[in-house]
């Protein structure tokens, strides 16, 4: 009885992963369509070399990437990252087939080795060598695994639906705790990530997750409160779907410029806010990038860091189009914010004003419309704000404040005459200058 019971539910799997419709891509997973082609041959009990080496190609490309060869595991992530159409969507029309697919993934994530084993041992009639050799298989984990236990590759904003599909007796009522996921952090690589790089290779574009973001917060960053408050509320209106401005953060180096987009990514990425860097010299590639953001639900900063143009670049005119004037208008899921040391983005010679004065025959005669054109790239941002490198009592004010963070004890007279020393030293006063010097200062206990 408990032979034929092993059979039917061999079959069963079989025919219910046949019938995916909206996981169905999970099938061409490395690891599911290794257990799949097992199950296949295990339901037609074929030569039991090909069950052997099936098994072991299975197990094999699961402990690869499940160290503990926890299949039910692997399975529930997978489900969790699928980018598909409901995944994408969240269409109420896809639910009743989104419910039928986790329940035949749940029956796939909880047919045991042993189960499998025992089946091929029983239809092949495998004599007593053959029967020891595939006992000796090594087995993977099945729903037996203890409640909290996630997978290797669980992120922490995916922990709680990872749980609740890790602990659910029926994954069809899931549903609900999904859709929710899907809805704040996305799908794909979106709900794994939160920042990209647009990167090309030949005619290919593709986004690179950041495997390793800058972790720095808002309340790490000291000082420029209300520059960076600006920059915060139009944030926070793009969240909340209310109109929002592209940004220009402008002003000297080492003044947070990078650090407050960074740290706005870390303070609201947990509302959908994803922020892909774009290389100044692939902003052409702008109509690509928006094109694969507008149908999703998360929303997107593309962030160029270091702004600056050369007279006549193509770049320019690209970000020009995208910023205002193209005629494929910018989704409202999208917006631009670039961090610049130049007020004027694109550099003006003096040569470029020889066109105002009369008498040269080669003069260009709307020379004065040609300079207001390159002064006005950065007036095509709505908001622009300005960190201004700090005064001496800014400068000291932060180095203080930093001291105390790094619990570095000093006299503040020694602290101060020693910290104007390095700004004279080095790259003068701001705030990347204050954070290298205490961070000379700690190295100094370990001399």
């Amino acid at each position: 009885m408990t032979q034929n019971n092993d059979i039917n539910n061999i079959l069963e799997t079989k025919l219910l992963l046949d019938s995916l419709c909206i996981y169905r891509n999970l099938l061409r997973d490395p690891v599911i369509s290794r257990h799949y082609s097992l199950v296949e041959h295990v339901s037609n009990s074929s030569e039991i070399s090909d069950f052997l080496r099936l098994y072991t190609e299975f197990y094999n490309s699961l402990t690869l990437i499940s160290h503990n060869a926890d299949f039910w595991g692997y399975i529930i992530e997978k489900i969790v990252f699928d980018e598909n159409s409901f995944s994408v969507s969240n269409s109420e029309t896809l639910e009743a087939a989104v419910i039928n697919d986790l329940r035949a993934l749940q029956k796939a994530a909880a047919l045991s080795s042993n189960n499998i084993k025992n089946v091929y041992i029983g239809n092949s009639r495998a004599d007593g060598l053959y029967e020891a050799a595939i006992n000796r298989l090594p087995s993977w984990n099945t729903s037996s695994i203890k409640a909290g236990k996630h997978p290797d590759t669980c992120t922490k904003s995916s922990a709680a639906i990872v749980e609740t599909l890790n602990s659910a007796d029926d994954w069809g009522e899931c549903l609900e705790a999904l859709k929710a996921f899907y809805e704040t952090y996305g799908c794909g690589d979106f709900a794994r990530c939160k920042a990209f790089i647009w990167h090309r290779s030949g005619n290919e574009g593709k986004l690179v997750p950041v495997q390793n973001p800058d972790p720095i917060r808002l309340t790490d960053l000291i000082d420029y409160e209300s520059e960076r408050w600006e920059v915060v509320k139009n944030t926070e209106h793009f969240l909340n779907g209310h109109p929002a401005n592209n940004v220009l953060l402008y002003g000297d180096r080492g003044t947070g410029k990078s650090s407050t987009v960074k740290a706005i990514l870390n303070e609201y990425h947990s509302r959908g806010l994803r922020v892909i860097e774009v290389p100044k010299n692939l902003l052409v590639d702008f109509p690509e990038i928006v094109s694969g953001l507008s149908h999703r639900k998360q929303r997107f900063i593309l962030f160029v860091d270091d702004l600056a143009f050369e007279d006549n670049e193509e770049n320019y005119t690209a970000l020009k189009a995208i910023l205002e004037g193209s005629f494929e208008t910018k989704p409202e899921n999208v917006l631009i914010y670039a961090t610049s040391n130049r007020r004027h983005l694109i550099k003006e010679k003096f040569s470029d004003r020889a066109g105002l004065q009369y008498g040269d025959s080669n003069d260009e005669i709307r020379a004065y419309d040609t300079m207001q054109e390159k002064l006005s790239l950065s007036d095509r941002f709505g908001i622009t704000v300005v960190f201004s490198s700090p005064d001496k009592k800014r400068y000291l004010h932060i180095i203080e404040e930093l001291a105390k963070r790094n619990g570095i004890l000093i006299d503040k007279e020694e602290l101060h005459r020693e910290a104007l020393k390095w700004e004279l030293w080095y790259n003068g006063r701001s705030p990347r200058t204050a954070q290298q010097f205490i961070a000379w200062l700690k190295g100094l206990k370990y001399d």
